[in-house]
């Protein structure tokens, strides 16, 4: 049971559900504690130990569910064939214990060795004696033999329905089904349906174990691909999972950079440490603790290219900034094409998606940057000093227009920090109307830009310096 409890957790860590060492240890204890006869007392404390949100909770209770909730089915209940009634006629199986498929196929056995040696084997005792417990245990040592928890593809669910037939010893019973319907045996229908309910069980064992495992190792495959996908390629029907992957990566970078309280003696009062602290003392509060959040001053100024070549990319780095809110200092975001205008307004009033789709819809167009840093530099040049960072998303393609280099050069000498990510190439920066190695030597940092797991990065390096 040790042993199930582990690769439990395991199933709840491929569905993204935290679970550390001591969370794990304390998940023994409460198993140690409340036992494993009632299933729903060892449920409901499993989840107050392991589940810390209503989501993770709702993962739980599923897998718990599909880990822990199948029922060996009842073969006591199994129907006798029609075909099957012909082995009643004859005057030596009269008796009424034979109007049950267990005691047909006993009787029958008297005089047939290959249906004795069937009926001495563990597999086919458990079926015909309705041994649920036993023949569940031995599939479950099946499923661990041939190394079920591996499943991964729903294409492999076939092979290893195979292979655990063949660990519980399938072969007798086929080979016993082929006598059988040699020599016409009235019991025929009735081996074959213990084969069939033997192989539905299989089947069912495989499936529950493909839901549990595969389900979540699926989706970190297909997550570990959209996040390595150029945004520009991906199809719309995947749109949706490539934003909860941004949602997932901002979580975990918030969780990483988020700010430290400390112990002061003004601000907010920290009533649960204070609480904990006045125990001691029958309640009485004669300690009172509080706690300051350390105010950060750097601000970044988000400058996205919305023309169609590079639209998908602002979009993704505009949600990737915005679900950072609790972490990010003060984010101003600015979008241009032909013109600049600043956009923070648009995410302010509305959902970032719509924000984003505002911004697209009102800037978009034919691309010049030399004009759009001007704009850039009317509205926000002031406002730059040594605490910000200033992000310019776009492919410096400016259509052979003046790049206005000094301009970008002047917020280079102002800025704490000026980062252009280019969704293009390295190979094919400065080639055609690409501006990008000039506009390179006015930048602190350059990077190739153009899928999930850079942006996470960038981003990630973006969050320690201002942090």
């Amino acid at each position: 049971m040790q042993a199930n409890l582990v690769n439990f957790i395991r199933v709840l860590r491929s569905h993204e559900m935290r679970v550390s060492p001591a969370e794990t240890l304390d998940a023994f204890a409460v198993t140690a504690a409340l036992g494993y006869a009632d299933r729903d007392l060892l449920r409901d404390g499993l989840a107050m130990t392991l589940a810390k949100t209503a989501e993770e909770e709702s993962i739980f209770l599923q897998c718990f569910e599909r880990y822990f909730g199948h029922v060996p089915p009842d073969l006591s209940r199994t129907a006798l064939p029609p075909a099957a009634d012909r082995v009643m006629e004859a005057p030596d199986l009269e008796d009424d214990s034979a109007t049950d498929p267990a005691s047909t196929l006993r009787l029958a056995a008297r005089d047939d060795a290959a249906l004795r040696a069937l009926l001495a084997k563990p597999v086919m005792r458990d079926l015909v004696t309705n041994d649920r417990t036993e023949l569940s245990l031995a599939i479950n040592r099946a499923a661990q033999s041939v190394g079920l928890r591996q499943i991964e593809v729903f294409t492999q669910k076939g092979q290893f329905t195979r292979r655990m037939l063949d660990a519980l010893g399938e072969e007798h019973l086929r080979r016993a089904i082929i006598e059988l319907e040699r020599r016409d045996s009235p019991v025929l229908p009735l081996v074959q349906r213990y084969r069939d309910i033997l192989r539905e069980q299989v089947r069912d064992r495989v499936e529950r174990e493909y839901l549990l495992q595969a389900a979540g190792k699926t989706r970190q495959f297909m997550d570990a691909i959209l996040s390595q996908t150029r945004l520009n390629a991906i199809e719309h029907r995947y749109l949706h999972r490539v934003h909860d992957l941004v949602r997932k990566m901002a979580r975990k970078l918030a969780a990483r950079h988020s700010r430290r309280r400390r112990r002061v003696q003004r601000g907010q009062l920290d009533m649960a440490r204070t609480l904990r602290g006045a125990m001691a003392h029958d309640g009485v509060l004669f300690n009172t603790c509080w706690r300051g959040v350390r105010r950060n001053r750097p601000q970044i100024l988000a400058l996205c290219d919305v023309s169609g070549s590079v639209a998908a990319y602002a979009k993704f780095l505009l949600l990737f900034l915005y679900s950072l809110q609790d972490v990010l200092p003060k984010v101003r975001s600015f979008a241009f094409s032909s013109h600049l205008g600043e956009v923070s307004r648009l995410f302010a009033e509305n959902p970032v998606e719509k924000a984003i789709e505002l911004a697209h819809r009102q800037y978009g167009g034919a691309t010049d940057y030399g004009a759009s840093l001007r704009d850039f530099a009317t509205l926000a040049m002031r406002d730059i000093d040594r605490d910000t960072s200033v992000i310019i998303l776009g492919d410096a393609r400016n259509n052979r227009g003046d790049p206005r280099l000094d301009l970008l050069r002047d917020i280079h000498r102002r800025a704490r920090r000026v980062i252009w990510l280019n969704p293009e190439s390295r190979r094919a920066w400065g080639t055609g109307d690409s501006d990008m190695l000039r506009y390179q030597s006015a930048c602190h940092f350059s990077a190739e830009c153009n899928n999930l797991r850079q942006l996470e990065r960038i981003v990630d390096q973006l969050l320690k310096s201002t942090g």
